[in-house]
Parts: C-alpha cells; sequence; structure tokens
C-alpha cells in the first residue's frame, strides 16, 4: 500500500535500449515452472506489509477510547491483507518494468511464475475482502480509509503518477501514510489531528528514504524508464531536495510532543534519532551519490561514492520504526509520561 522502496526483491542498464518482451501469461510444457504458496505470498510485498503493519496497529493503540481486542485483531489483518492486494495489483501493472530492474527482476509476476490475470484477480478479490472485513469489525471511516488508501496506491499511483512524473513518491507518498490514520479510526470512528500528524509523518518520510535508495539505484530506474527523481532531474537535486524534505519530516516527527500524544519516550526518539537522521542527510547533500549512473548487481552493493545514500535509505526505515515503536510502547504499555511533568511544555 506504499511506493516506499522497503519492498526490495530484485533490469539493468544493458536492457535499456532493447528491454526483452515481457510474456508470463501461460505456463505450459513439462519443465514449467508452478507457483507455490510462497510465491502468492511473495505477491503481498510482505516487506511493505509489516511496515504498515506496524504503523497501523501505532496508530490504533495510540488513538483515545477503547475497541474490544478481537475487533482490534481482525482490524489489523484487515489492514495487512488490504496492503498485500494492493502490492498484488502493483506487481501485475508493473510485472513489464520489474522484469527489467534487477531490484525487482525476481518478483514472481515479473520472473513469469504467477500469469498477470491471476496477480490482478489476487489483489482484487483481497482489496474487496479487506475492505468488507475492516467494515464489519470496525466501523466505515476505517473502511473507507483503507479503500481509498488501496486504490490511491494501485490506480493513482502506480498506474498513473510512477511512469509520467519524477513527483511520483511524494504524490504516491500519500497510500503508504494512511495506515496509523486507519488504525486510529477503528478505535474512534473518525479522523483528528493526532491521526492526520501520523499520516504527515510518514508521507514527508517517503521522500528522503525513496530518493536515496534511487541515487545508488538510478541505473536501474534509467534502464525501466521510471523518471525518479534522480533520472529525470539529476542526482545534485535530488541530494539538495532529500535535505529540503528531511528538513520537514523532522519538523512534522515533533509535532506530536506539542500536542500530547508523544510523551518523553517519543521525545527521545525524535531528539537523538531525528539528528542522526539530518547528520545523514547532510552527509547525502555534501556527497557525490548518484553521479555514476550505473545499476548494480545486488540491491545493497553501492559504489563508494554511494554509501551516503545507502546509509540514510537504512537508517530512514529505523527511524521511522522507532517512532512508531516509541508510540506504541507509550500507549500500549501505559508508559505514557507527557512533557509538561518535567516542565519541557506547559
Amino acid at each position: 500500500m506504499t511506493p516506499s522502496s522497503v519492498d526490495k526483491s530484485e533490469g539493468g542498464a544493458a536492457h535499456a535500449a532493447s528491454p526483452p518482451p515481457f510474456q508470463n501469461e501461460t505456463k505450459s510444457g513439462p519443465s514449467a515452472a508452478i507457483a507455490g504458496p510462497r510465491d502468492y505470498f511473495d505477491l503481498m510485498k510482505p516487506r511493505v506489509m509489516t511496515l504498515v503493519v506496524f504503523t497501523g496497529l501505532a496508530g490504533l493503540v495510540a488513538a483515545p477510547g477503547e475497541i474490544n481486542l478481537f475487533a482490534a485483531i481482525i482490524a489489523v489483518f484487515a489492514l495487512a491483507v488490504g496492503a498485500g492486494a494492493a502490492g498484488a495489483i502493483n506487481m501485475a501493472y508493473d510485472a513489464d518494468i520489474d522484469a527489467v530492474m534487477r531490484r525487482t527482476r525476481l518478483r514472481p509476476v515479473a520472473r513469469g511464475i504467477v500469469p498477470v490475470s491471476e496477480a490482478y484477480t489476487y489483489g482484487i478479490v483481497f482489496a474487496m475482502m479487506s475492505v468488507l472485513v475492516m467494515a464489519m469489525a470496525t466501523n466505515y471511516v476505517a473502511a473507507g480509509l483503507l479503500a481509498f488508501s488501496i486504490a490511491f496506491y494501485g490506480l493513482v499511483y502506480t498506474v498513473w503518477l510512477k511512469r509520467s512524473t519524477p513527483q511520483n513518491i511524494v504524490i504516491g507518498g500519500a497510500a503508504g501514510a494512511f495506515p496509523p490514520m486507519i488504525g486510529w479510526a477503528a478505535v474512534t470512528g473518525g479522523v483528528e489531528l493526532n491521526s492526520i500528524l501520523l499520516f504527515a509523518i510518514i508521507f514527508l518520510w517517503t521522500p528522503p528514504h525513496s530518493w536515496a535508495l534511487a541515487l545508488y539505484k538510478s541505473g536501474d530506474y534509467a534502464a525501466a524508464g521510471v523518471p525518479m527523481m534522480p533520472v529525470a532531474k539529476g542526482a545534485r537535486s535530488t541530494r539538495i531536495q532529500i535535505m529540503i524534505y528531511t528538513l520537514a519530516y523532522l519538523a512534522a516527527t515533533a509535532a506530536p510532543l506539542v500536542t500530547g500524544l508523544g510523551g518523553i519516550g517519543y521525545g527521545v526518539a525524535v531528539v537523538a534519532g531525528g539528528g542522526l537522521f539530518f547528520l545523514l542527510a547532510l552527509r547525502v547533500l555534501m556527497s557525490k551519490a548518484g553521479e555514476a549512473n550505473a545499476a548494480e548487481d545486488e540491491l545493497y552493493a553501492v559504489r563508494a561514492g554511494d554509501k551516503a545514500a545507502r546509509d540514510l535509505f537504512a537508517y530512514s526505515i529505523a527511524h521511522l520504526s522507532l517512532l512508531f515503536a516509541a508510540l506504541l510502547v507509550e500507549h500500549g504499555a501505559g508508559l505514557y509520561v507527557p512533557l509538561s511533568r518535567i516542565g519541557w511544555i506547559g
């Protein structure tokens, strides 16, 4: 349910001029591979699903009010299935470019193990099921937000934005920012300021996270014809924009301290974790990351000049997880201590 680059499976520049034709609608012959349970599970982009579930659970736990434990479990399950459904639809539509990119060529549709038509059916059926289950277990607001996020990722980002504009990941980042808002709505039945702040945090986190990866994988995107920022605007412009969005992201992470959503534990994560995030983004800004436009054979193999971008990419996942873990622990384990108690705010 997110264009975030957390979903890493495995194109290259050598294929840029004439990518091989994509064919996977039929599987025949004695040597044809047969898709197994793991292939269909991989359709759901499990790494993305993990982050979606985690941030959605944090939103659910941090929300004011009560929710039945069974309903909460079903809501988180519906959120996971919805995220997986969006991932399957994305894989079906992007099978042609996934087959070109080294980063994604081992995905089940790209390598022909699962036909495009099956991936679409799988995604659409599970999408409808997840929304229906969410509506029955919680409320129509949460179900509506889940439906919108799936449609936004599957149609707005995947079909329209991804191949048409270098702002694809900026606008498309909204899809991955909905989970905590959905979790919050599952409890409260509405959208409130604090849930919007959680949305904003992930929305502003997505560009520096994704563009850091794009800097050292620009050859992959260029080979597939995807106009990611380093490909369309160049490495230097991308490094500057990473810094700008980093500042906006860090400002957004501090907002829950002002509204009272985040306590002392969250404050420590904001100050200490955010400080390191800033330093890594600054190092990217001052580096030559992305200057050599060549795809790598392995996802995490980087040229020496791109190490700063790789480090920011890796740490960005840890930092976002740290923030939401702090909220989860504070509100879920009863360890919330407001900053006002020690005189930091009000």
